[in-house]
């Protein structure tokens, strides 16, 4: 079964973050790039607005902003 993306670089995303990674604020990011799917999972390299920091985030901590 194929995995696909629901968000794609340029996207704005709402992030909440939780146990899995603590260090990501809530709040608006910008999708950098789709990573590969590792497991079942997909992961994005994100940039929050506010501090310019870029992360990688789960696709279940993201939403449409």
């Amino acid at each position: 079964m194929l995995i696909a993306h629901k968000f794609a670089a340029g996207d704005r995303v709402s992030v909440m973050p939780d146990r899995s990674n603590i260090n990501a604020r809530a709040g608006i990011y910008t999708i950098v790039r789709t990573l590969p799917v590792t497991g079942r999972v997909c992961q994005y390299r994100v940039k929050n607005a506010m501090d310019s920091h870029e992360r990688v985030l789960d696709e279940a901590q993201l939403s449409r902003a």
